[in-house]
């Protein structure tokens, strides 16, 4: 788990937002796995590291392989939240995730 990551859990565990389940995999063929998953709301919250150091993510061949797996979770119903550092340590992110399962529970 990264350091991002160890802190959006704690900011989930301190907002006593449910557990949710860690590196769920969504697909039922590729090998794709979300950061966080609320698995019945079909919520999951990715978390974008390296943004400013050119990390996988934001090279070409990454930044197209991201494109498809979230287009391939949203052909299968899911929510995808993709957050940064900057969104987790100002605590927006949090914010965000409480906002996206409240309302899935008011939908239901």
């Amino acid at each position: 788990m990264s350091q991002l990551e160890s802190t959006l859990d704690l900011h989930i565990r301190c907002y006593g937002i449910p557990q949710p389940t860690r590196e769920y995999r969504f697909h039922p063929v590729r090998r794709w796995r979300f950061d966080f998953a609320w698995v019945d709301q079909k919520i999951a919250v990715e978390v974008e590291g390296g943004g400013w150091v050119n990390g996988r993510h934001n090279r070409g061949k990454g930044f197209a392989s991201d494109m498809e797996k979230y287009h391939e979770a949203m052909i299968l119903g899911w929510h995808v939240y993709r957050c940064n550092d900057e969104l987790i340590t100002s605590g927006r992110a949090i914010k965000a995730i409480q906002l996206l399962l409240a309302r899935t529970q008011q939908a239901a």
